[in-house]
């Protein structure tokens, strides 16, 4: 069984992870756990007049990185194998596209993660996973 964890770094994506964890107990198998940081693209355009692309994906990389701190940490010391990957773009449609490319199984998302005003005015991101994906999707409060 392949999950996927959406993390943003807050709180909530964690509860996504532990549960996970405490989930091992009764499955019957180990789940092949794909953890997923998807990055805000930067405004396009004249930004690329003064920020190098190479500076741009130093950027992602380092948010991303920072954003998975937690979550490697708690399955680390778990004992539990993970891979990670940091996309770039709209979170749903990144989350959607990551799990159809992995062909996971399940995915693991929090309900309530770091939401900014347009979230909260056009529906949160783990409700337009629930309505995009194909696959279960589990929603950790």
């Amino acid at each position: 069984m392949k999950v996927l964890i959406p993390i943003d770094g807050s709180m909530a994506a964690n509860r996504a992870v532990d549960h996970v964890i405490a989930s091992v107990t009764w499955l019957k198998e180990i789940p092949q756990v794909c953890l997923l940081n998807v990055q805000w693209k930067l405004a396009s355009g004249n930004v690329k007049l003064f920020i190098n692309q190479d500076t741009i994906n130093d950027y992602y990389r380092e948010q991303g990185m920072a954003a998975l701190v937690e979550a490697r940490a708690r399955l680390d010391a778990a004992g539990l194998a993970y891979n990670y990957h940091i996309s770039v773009g709209t979170p749903a449609e990144a989350i959607m596209q990551y799990a159809q490319e992995q062909q996971v199984d399940q995915i693991v998302i929090s309900a309530h993660g770091q939401e900014t005003l347009s979230d909260l005015l056009l529906g949160s991101v783990a409700s337009k996973v629930a309505q995009l994906a194909k696959m279960p999707v589990l929603l950790v409060k």
